[in-house]
C-alpha cells in the first residue's frame, strides 16, 4: 500500500463535515487511490506521503485544511466549485466529485482561490456578520412599513424619516392603530434599536482596522470610499485583483461593492 501511495502525484479531496473522499492520480493521470477518510485521518495519512499537488473546492473548512497541508510540504490549491463541475463525469457521487477535483486542479488555465490566513478569515467573518445584521434591519424596517400601510399610514421613504415619525405614529388613536398593533410595532422598533447597536459596534471595529491600514487610508482619500468599502478592497486583494485576473474591467467592480450601473451606460460588447 505504501508503495502504491508513493506513485500518487495529484490528489483530489471532496470535503465533508466528518468524512473526506479522496482520489489520487499517478503521473499518467490514472486513478491509483480511492478512499474515504475521517477528518482526523486526513493530516495523518498525508503527512506520510511524498509532496504532491492537492486540489479542493473552496468551501467551509477548506482554507484551514489548505494551510495545514502546506505545512506538510504539499502544494494545496483551492478552486471555486463552479469551475470544478464541468470535469465531473457520470452520475454525481462523492468519489466522482473528488476525481473531478483532481482533474481540474491540473488545468493550466484554472482560476484558483488564494488560501486565506486566520486573520483574513476573521476579517471576512466580521464583514459577513455585519452584512447579515444590515439585512435583518432592512427586513424589520420593511415589516414596520408594511404593517403601517395596512392601517393606511404612509411614511416618506428613508429609515431616518420612519424613525423620526414612529413615536408620533404610535400615539395614534385606536381607530387608526389598535393596541395590539402598537405593541407589535414597539417590539419591532426595539429589535431595530438592538440591531443598530450591533451594527454600530461592528462598523466601529471595521473603521478602526481601516485607520490602521495604510492601503485603506489611501483608498479613503478617494471620494465615495469609506472604511467599509476600503476594507472590502482589502479582502478582495487575496483574490488576485491586483494582477487583473479577476476583474478585467472597472465596470465589474461595482456589483461587488453593491452598486448597479444602468445597462445603457455599459459597453456590452466587451
Amino acid at each position: 500500500m505504501s508503495q502504491l501511495l508513493s506513485t500518487v502525484t495529484v490528489i483530489g479531496i471532496d470535503i465533508g463535515k466528518n468524512s473526506f473522499h479522496v482520489v489520487g492520480l499517478d503521473g499518467h493521470g490514472a486513478p491509483v487511490l480511492r478512499q474515504k477518510w475521517s477528518r482526523g485521518q486526513v493530516e495523518v495519512r498525508l503527512a506520510n506521503m511524498p509532496p504532491c499537488l492537492i486540489g479542493m473546492e473552496a468551501c467551509v473548512g477548506a482554507h484551514h485544511l489548505s494551510r495545514k497541508l502546506k505545512t506538510l510540504g504539499h502544494n494545496a490549491r483551492l478552486m471555486p466549485a463552479k469551475y470544478v463541475r464541468p470535469y465531473s463525469k457520470g452520475q454525481k457521487n462523492d468519489f466522482r466529485d473528488a476525481e473531478a477535483i483532481a482533474e481540474a486542479v491540473q488545468r493550466p488555465t484554472m482560476k484558483f482561490v488564494a488560501t486565506k490566513t486566520a486573520e483574513q478569515l476573521d476579517l471576512q467573518a466580521l464583514h459577513r456578520v455585519r452584512e447579515r445584521l444590515v439585512s435583518q434591519r432592512t427586513g424589520v424596517i420593511n415589516q414596520i412599513r408594511a404593517f403601517l400601510l395596512e392601517r393606511g399610514v404612509a411614511v416618506r421613504q428613508g429609515f431616518r424619516f420612519l424613525r423620526a415619525e414612529l413615536p408620533r405614529i404610535l400615539t395614534a388613536p385606536p381607530e387608526v392603530l389598535s393596541p395590539r398593533m402598537v405593541r407589535i410595532i414597539e417590539g419591532l422598533a426595539e429589535d431595530w434599536r438592538r440591531l443598530d447597536e450591533r451594527i454600530e459596534g461592528l462598523s466601529s471595529e471595521i473603521e478602526t482596522l481601516a485607520r490602521q491600514d495604510k492601503g485603506c487610508e489611501r483608498l479613503m482619500t478617494v471620494p465615495g470610499i469609506g472604511p467599509i468599502i476600503s476594507r472590502v478592497f482589502q479582502r478582495l486583494r487575496t483574490s488576485r485583483i491586483e494582477s487583473g485576473e479577476v476583474l478585467q474591467y472597472s465596470t465589474r467592480l461595482s456589483p461587488i461593492l453593491g452598486f448597479v450601473i444602468a445597462h445603457a451606460n455599459l459597453d456590452l460588447s466587451r
